[in-house]
């Protein structure tokens, strides 16, 4: 037998080999789809395709084809997110807003094959999660400028969903017109209050009327349907594409920095995304003894937890009482971590694991970074 034959051959059984072993990745990727599905997680994964690569490519010997098997390995990594894509196609993902709104950008970052199904407020895009309508929904938790969303904060508290993600969006704000009106033409601008506040000191330059609406998008769209060259809205370029607006004036918030962290809810508590380098969030009402709150924090610490940020919020049900909201680094699902949940809760009178996540960043093209 020649050696062109030989190889010939070689390829034929490298080849079935291959077949069997693509057919039992796609079931595995299959799995991985009905999972992600499950706790609301986007198909698109920076850190584990990185991962993968990484882990991969040593096992090739031969240095003059490794950049040839981490080109294979990121078509096959393709494929795969296709066939979960198709798979998943079905998702419903709520969100607040109207189509524009800044809760549906971030929820078409994160899910852009998804169902997104709009809701008129916070309460009813997390209940139609609790209640099955949508698999999963994409809320604001926290905007750099403004602060904390109490809303979505009770949420969390008194609901029953997770969080198993955690996404930063970049909030550009801009000064949106009808066809033919321009800087000179406007006298109000329409938004949401927390635009109008992002935006005030421009806007108090200009000697400008507000007028408050529920959300930028909405406040775009009412600029459209009025057609008054005198009032423009202040929301996202997006926006702009979506109501045939014109961008008379661009990035007008006070904070170049300004961004919003959106949080992503499922019925399904996602603990792999428990671990040393992940980060959970801790709800908890304390005793109503002297220094109990002090002592709740010193177990944190206690036990190796950093915490990145405290905030409290009044309970609904009590006047004057106050829960407690925790975001800490590290992995406490071990023992280390049972150990401290046991500890702090000798403290308190409720407390609650809401989820894990990491912290990822979305890009302008939608996919994201840790």
């Amino acid at each position: 037998m020649d050696e062109l034959t030989k190889a010939r051959e070689t390829i034929n059984k490298t080849d079935e080999e291959m077949a069997r072993l693509f057919e039992d990745r796609m079931q595995a990727a299959k799995i991985i789809a009905s999972y992600k599905k499950e706790h609301g997680l986007p198909i698109y994964d920076a850190a584990r395709e990185q991962a993968v690569v990484e882990r991969s490519k040593a096992f090739i010997k031969d240095p003059e084809i490794g950049a040839y098997y981490t080109r294979f390995l990121g078509d096959m990594m393709a494929i795969s997110k296709q066939y979960q894509e198709r798979l998943i196609s079905g998702e419903k993902i709520a969100y607040c807003g109207i189509e524009g709104a800044f809760a549906n950008i971030a929820a078409t970052k994160i899910f852009p094959y998804g169902k997104r199904i709009s809701y008129r407020d916070f309460r009813s895009a997390y209940e139609a999660v609790e209640n099955g309508e949508c698999d999963c929904c994409v809320l604001p938790v926290e905007n750099s400028y403004a602060g904390e969303v109490g809303q979505v904060m009770d949420l969390m508290f008194y609901g029953s969903l997770y969080v198993n993600g955690i996404y930063t969006l970049r909030i550009a704000q801009h000064l949106l017109g009808v066809p033919g009106a321009s800087l000179k033409t406007i006298k109000t601008v329409v938004s949401h209050p927390q635009a109008l506040a992002q935006c005030a000191e421009y806007i108090r330059k200009r000697g400008l009327k507000t007028v408050e609406y529920t959300n930028t998008a909405a406040a775009a769209k009412a600029v459209k349907e009025a057609g008054d060259p005198t009032v423009a809205a202040i929301a996202s370029v997006e926006t702009a594409r979506i109501y045939g607006l014109e961008l008379l004036d661009h990035d007008i918030n006070e904070s170049a920095m300004n961004s919003t962290r959106f949080a992503v809810f499922s019925r399904a508590e996602n603990r792999k995304l428990s671990t040393p380098d992940g980060n959970f969030i801790l709800m908890f009402t304390v005793k109503n003894e002297v220094g109990a709150l002090a002592q709740a924090l010193n177990v944190l610490g206690s036990y190796g937890f950093n915490m990145r940020a405290l905030k409290s919020r009044p309970m609904k049900d009590l006047a004057w009482q106050y829960y407690f909201y925790i975001e800490a680094e590290g992995d406490e699902t071990g023992r280390n971590g049972a150990d401290m949940l046991k500890h702090i809760s000798l403290h308190c009178d409720r407390l609650k694991v809401v989820g894990h996540y990491s912290e990822e960043v979305l890009l302008e093209d939608g996919e994201m970074y840790v």
